[in-house]
């Protein structure tokens, strides 16, 4: 269905248990990408022991894993690809040092060619990307052609490209650009109208014409034509009572996939990975963003089988860098160090960014532990930081004896104790005298030692 005939060979030196081993391995259509596909006619490919495949790129043979474009030893009549989104290439992360943000900037470009690693591996030869390659309308000169070049070297891969809300249509110049340097195997899908991968399947995309176009930009695919082909949607944004990554107005339809009967409704916008039917799925981000809860960045490789079937979806890890967010409950008595340990990731802490918040009841002392805790930990990871200025005092017979027994400072922790607990003073101020209640206690021990 999906793959184009143009040219026959026999497979080489076919295994004595393979069936019918001719393949097309030759073949463009669509716009400025090339679909090289096998043949829509039905064959057999060796038993996975042969583990070869026609290269669908090349007039040679390529070897791959046995999760190729066949399904070994049965007819193959459908189309796998890829899903992605929500690269945001230049995205600015200022709320961390230049190293960092440098890093992590480089992680995102480094992105595209780890989902054309995927493809490989998964036997894919296309890469759908739902919208936001770039974080913005103007990215810089050099991020534009240094992504088109890294898309042009993934030459054995056919990208399709759609805008989102941040890199949307209004951005005249970048895709005037975009139309100008595209590689020969990236398809720009800037219009709503379908686009043909070969005979057999076609996309219909919803590039978006604003930051917030304010409607359902998907309403057409319902009334498109596409005849016996495999039909994938490709929009970007909110589906309903489904807030958009930012908020905006969520105006795509949930029951879409289903209402256009398509086989698959590929959404990006939300940068978690998130199923909304067994036809629609958001992708979500390869590298996260945020320390929101949410399923571990990666992208999507999607199978359908045939016109109508249901879809087979796995979800595959891309990420570099980790995201630990989140709030950790502490009580009297807790080993601070043993509690806090385990809500940090234990490997590749150089890769790894945390922002915690404590909370709970601790004992002077055991505050004291905490913030020794977190001091030693800052230098461990690409970025970290850990708000305990919530957790309240429990006070124990001693503890302000351990910052004086008299005196004026004595009276200022008693006074900072009070002020702590106090029920007139709002939560601003009880956290800033608790927070100098734990500091005074700090240095007094250090003092002491």
């Amino acid at each position: 269905m999906p793959y184009v005939l143009d040219r026959m060979d026999e497979v080489p030196n076919p295994s004595p248990t393979s069936q019918s081993g001719r393949v097309s391995t030759c073949g463009s259509v669509g716009l400025s990408g090339a679909a090289f596909v096998f043949e829509a006619a039905p064959f057999f490919l060796p038993t996975p022991d042969a583990d070869f495949v026609a290269s669908t790129f090349r007039q040679d043979y390529t070897k791959i894993s046995k999760h190729s474009l066949a399904i070994w030893g049965k007819e193959f009549m459908g189309f796998r690809f890829v899903h992605s989104s929500d690269i945001h290439l230049a995205k600015p992360f200022g709320r961390f040092d230049e190293d960092t943000r440098g890093r992590l900037r480089e992680a995102r470009f480094q992105s595209i060619s780890r989902l054309a690693t995927v493809a490989r591996e998964a036997g894919a030869a296309h890469v759908l990307l739902a919208g936001d390659i770039f974080d913005a309308e103007t990215p810089p000169p050099q991020i534009i052609r240094q992504a088109l070049r890294e898309i042009q070297a993934a030459d054995d891969i056919t990208w399709v490209v759609m805008p989102g809300n941040h890199d949307s249509l209004a951005a005249s110049d970048l895709w005037t650009r975009m139309r100008r340097e595209c590689p020969p195997n990236a398809i720009l899908a800037l219009e709503p109208k379908p686009l043909s991968l070969g005979e057999g399947v076609v996309i219909l995309p919803a590039p978006p014409t604003a930051r917030d176009p304010g409607r359902d930009l998907t309403g057409w695919f319902g009334e498109a034509a596409s005849g016996d082909a495999v039909r994938v949607g490709l929009a970007h944004g909110g589906v309903q009572d489904f807030g958009a990554e930012e908020g905006g107005l969520a105006v795509i339809a949930p029951n879409r996939a289903e209402i256009a009967d398509l086989d698959y409704l590929a959404l990006g916008d939300w940068h978690g990975q998130m199923k909304i039917s067994p036809r629609c799925w958001y992708s979500g981000a390869p590298e996260a963003d945020n320390f929101k809860p949410q399923a571990r960045p990666g992208c999507l490789v999607v199978d359908i089988p045939a016109r109508g079937a249901m879809p087979d979806v796995r979800p595959v890890e891309t990420g570099v860098f980790s995201w630990t967010g989140g709030e950790v409950d502490m009580r009297v008595g807790d080993d601070v160090g043993d509690v806090l340990g385990h809500a940090l990731p234990r490997q590749d802490r150089r890769q790894a960014l945390v922002s915690l918040s404590i909370k709970g009841r601790l004992t002077l002392s055991e505050q004291a532990a905490l913030i020794g805790e977190i001091a030693g930990l800052h230098d461990d990871f690409a970025f970290f930081e850990c708000d305990h200025s919530m957790v309240e005092i429990e006070q124990e017979p001693g503890d302000l004896d351990e910052i004086d027994s008299g005196g004026a400072l004595r009276a200022a922790a008693d006074d900072l104790f009070g002020q702590a607990e106090s029920d007139t003073l709002d939560d601003e101020a009880r956290k800033a005298a608790r927070d100098a209640l734990s500091r005074l206690f700090q240095f007094a021990r250090e003092e002491q030692a």
